[in-house]
């Protein structure tokens, strides 16, 4: 395998792929996926039997760890017990024990899939494991941001958030603050070749 699936974390996560794990973990899968925007991680929208559909996460590779995930999940189904509205993570199951599928978490929300390896990869390179969630497809729409209405609603679903928030603290989430997405950012890309001096 050349060295741009190690630089590039989802080199080896095909669409194929991301069915066979969806499968596993015992979605009734139709073959249907739809890729949607993500800055960060790799997101479709899978259909399912019966016309349903479901939305599948694989996060980054190498960005996040398990405990920081879990407990995003925690809270996700958190804000969906007190009825906000929100897509949280499905509890997702092993009915035939797939030997590529490990499920992590309790409820078990995040799932490890690890494909066999590419047979036409000529050192037989083992595939990664990929982290992944599911949630149910939720419709949206951007809010009417000029609306009194609308803007007292964003205000009372900001305050119930803060409010489940603060029930405990979040002892796995990174620190976003100017030191770690400012400074540390700054100088990670001056130590690189990403720029050359006259830039």
């Amino acid at each position: 395998m050349t060295d741009f699936a190690d630089r590039a974390p989802y080199a080896r996560l095909t669409p194929h792929q991301m069915l066979d794990a969806l499968a596993a973990a015992g979605f009734p899968i139709t073959g249907g996926l739809i890729q949607l925007n993500s800055y960060e991680n790799r997101v479709v929208q899978a259909a399912l039997e019966g016309g349903a559909a479901v939305v599948a996460k694989s996060y980054r590779p190498r960005r996040w760890n398990d405990d920081q995930l879990l407990e995003e999940h925690q809270f996700a189904r958190e804000l969906d017990a007190d009825d906000l509205p929100i897509a949280a993570p499905l509890v997702l199951a092993s009915p035939h024990a797939h030997p590529a599928l490990a499920l992590v978490g309790d409820p078990p929300t995040l799932g490890h899939w690890q494909p066999e390896g590419d047979p036409d990869d000529d050192d037989r390179t083992p595939s990664p494991v990929y982290r992944f969630a599911v949630a149910p497809r939720r419709a949206g729409r951007a809010p009417e941001l000029e609306s009194p209405h609308t803007l007292a609603w964003l205000g009372r679903l900001l305050a119930r958030l803060h409010t489940v928030g603060a029930r405990r603290p979040f002892v796995h989430r990174r620190t976003l603050d100017c030191d770690t997405y400012g400074t540390q950012a700054i100088a990670r890309v001056e130590r690189s070749d990403l720029l050359t001096r006259a830039q």
